[in-house]
């Protein structure tokens, strides 16, 4: 007997509607937070805090992080290991680049297996010493995780989200090739003067007389002696061009210094380190004052340079002011300005108008309604690059080809 099975009718446009309406989840990883429930982990989870690299693990998913309890880091050591500049990248080579839950360990072979890290996007790792090579004794069921120059036994899992987070701990740090983490005992104190650096570089006069003024030059001359810093300094030029519309030098003077801020990585990134950007979001000393995911900057190379893209505006690295490790300072072409500050949708925000110009959006704050028709907007970007949301385009995308097979699925059926 034959079994007749009832479709629903659909039209090709109510699909579209049910599926347009379905919201998107997009979730953010706040390692701190999870680590907060277990107070043996307490000064692991501070170390991570304090180097940044919780944050760059918020816009991560599908990643093992390997922590190690109180009792195991040496009391003594723990404030030598916070000045170190090594203790950024040594934290990252503990975030692994893939989930793996306990049953997934001992599934590993005899021979063992190679994971990438966080270390390894940098672009600073010693040659074949970015991964973690991972075995598994079965006869005594031990799982080790082992560097080039040094090795650690799992103790237990800690939490796992699947696919998302696993955690992990071991009974020591993992210490990658040639990094040193009381190398900060031995070396000298760089010193170095920002604001006199940007005199001396000739076209930093603004930039120079902002910082000062500030204040905040003196946060940045701090973190020399840790994890050292990057700097994207405007040019005077960058300032000059400026529309008259942006508010800058209007700002309240706490906002003032968050823009500054955003012009800063809180780890010494030298030009090649930058140009082989893996990992493009990266947070500013704005977004640790501030929250994960404010505040950041996407880096990546664009017609040969590397940019600096806020969402609203992007800049390209036009010479290099100053490079000696822990301190990087480069000349960008144009004002990092924020978009928390400036602007809330970066792509109606450098919609051509009917007159040629840009029809601005009403922004948080310091905008006008609008820019001249006859005047191009200095925060377009350069000739052939879309300032857009990298995850609206995305999710915009793959809305509209779920519709179009949606809708010829829908054709067939009919």
């Amino acid at each position: 007997m034959a079994v007749l099975i009832s479709i629903p009718h659909f039209t090709p446009l109510t699909l579209l509607s049910l599926l347009l309406s379905c919201p998107l989840l997009v979730s953010s990883l706040n390692i701190t937070d999870l680590l907060s429930s277990y107070p043996d982990l307490s000064e692991f989870s501070s170390l991570l805090a304090t180097t940044a690299v919780a944050t760059d693990l918020s816009s991560r998913s599908s990643v093992t992080l390997l922590t190690v309890p109180n009792a195991y880091l040496r009391t003594a050591d723990v404030e030598n290991r916070r000045s170190s500049p090594s203790l950024p990248d040594v934290l990252r080579y503990h975030v692994l680049l893939e989930y793996l839950s306990l049953s997934d360990l001992r599934l590993i072979p005899p021979t063992g297996k190679l994971v990438t890290t966080l270390f390894q996007t940098t672009g600073r790792a010693a040659a074949n010493s970015g991964p973690v090579n991972i075995t598994y004794d079965s006869s005594s069921a031990t799982v080790t995780f082992r560097s080039p120059a040094s090795n650690a036994t799992l103790l237990s899992p800690i939490k796992t989200l699947p696919y998302n987070i696993s955690i992990l701990s071991l009974n020591s740090l993992l210490i990658p090739y040639n990094l040193d983490l009381m190398a900060s005992e031995t070396r000298p104190p760089l010193d170095l003067n920002i604001t006199k650096a940007l005199i001396d570089g000739h076209n930093f006069n603004v930039a120079a007389s902002m910082l000062a003024a500030s204040g905040v030059v003196s946060e940045f001359e701090a973190d020399e002696a840790g994890a050292g810093i990057t700097v994207f300094v405007p040019t005077d030029e960058a300032f000059a061009d400026l529309p008259s519309s942006v508010k800058l030098q209007s700002l309240p003077a706490d906002k003032k210094a968050v823009v500054l801020r955003c012009h800063v990585l809180h780890s010494y990134y030298p030009l090649g380190t930058l140009e082989a950007i893996v990992n493009p979001i990266y947070p500013t000393l704005a977004t640790e004052q501030n929250g994960a995911g404010s505040f950041t900057v996407n880096i990546s190379r664009v017609n040969g340079s590397v940019a600096i893209d806020t969402g609203i505006v992007q800049a390209s690295v036009t010479q290099t002011v100053f490079d000696q490790n822990p301190v990087a300072i480069f000349g960008v072409s144009k004002v990092l300005l924020p978009k928390e500050f400036f602007g809330r949708n970066p792509i109606e925000m450098n919609k051509p108008s009917a007159g040629g110009g840009v029809i601005a959006q009403p922004p948080d704050i310091a905008l006008s309604p609008g820019n001249s028709p006859s005047r191009p907007s200095h925060l377009s970007a350069p000739p052939g690059v879309e300032l857009r949301s990298a995850a609206g385009e995305a999710v915009g995308v793959l809305r509209i080809l779920w519709s179009w097979w949606c809708i010829g699925l829908c054709y067939l059926l009919l």
